[in-house]
């Protein structure tokens, strides 16, 4: 018999499996002090990649730990970047700064294995890399800056065999450049 303070039961959608997976590198309590007291906030730093080339970092503030993990996979996998491999490492060696760290990035044969430590290890991960070799060349043990320029390095690879060379003329630039002449 159906009371008064009866609940009533609604089921819930399975969730999609994304296809991103993610780790949390790192977790902060901020604090935002103010007239009435100190805020407390929490800021997590996490590593979403499919393993098929594409990765990513995202950072955000929560009320709550739960809060902030969740919003920073969603910005992690809003910028993600492509890293272009050639047999499971990187074409060439690279290096970049972020603010004061400082990393570089090598190619290695293959079995090698993964060579890094910290955030370049699980950003390698995320990313498919398996023959890599990567050192951080400053003294900075700030993970989001290791990360952000682990990232910045990462973009600045270019695909082997795509150098920038000058395009061909199309008919319509090559019939233009007649005109012009005449």
């Amino acid at each position: 018999m159906p009371g008064k303070h009866q609940r009533q039961s609604f089921q819930r959608m399975p969730r999609e499996k994304s296809e991103f997976d993610s780790k949390l590198v790192d977790l902060a309590r901020v604090t935002r002090v103010s007239a009435g007291g100190r805020r407390f906030r929490f800021r997590a730093v996490v590593i979403a990649g499919d393993r098929k080339s594409r990765v990513g970092v995202g950072v955000a503030k929560g009320a709550d730990v739960a809060k902030a993990m969740e919003k920073a996979t969603r910005r992690a996998v809003k910028n993600l970047v492509t890293v272009p491999m050639a047999q499971d490492t990187i074409p060439h060696e690279v290096e970049a700064t972020f603010g004061a760290s400082h990393v570089l990035l090598k190619p290695q044969k293959k079995g090698r294995g993964l060579v890094a430590g910290g955030v370049m290890r699980i950003i390698a991960e995320k990313a498919g890399l398996k023959n890599i070799s990567a050192k951080t060349i400053s003294k900075s043990r700030n993970k989001l800056n290791n990360a952000l320029a682990t990232l910045k390095a990462l973009q600045k690879l270019r695909a082997q065999g795509k150098e920038t060379a000058p395009q061909p003329l199309q008919e319509s630039d090559a019939a233009k450049e007649e005109h012009a002449d005449a």
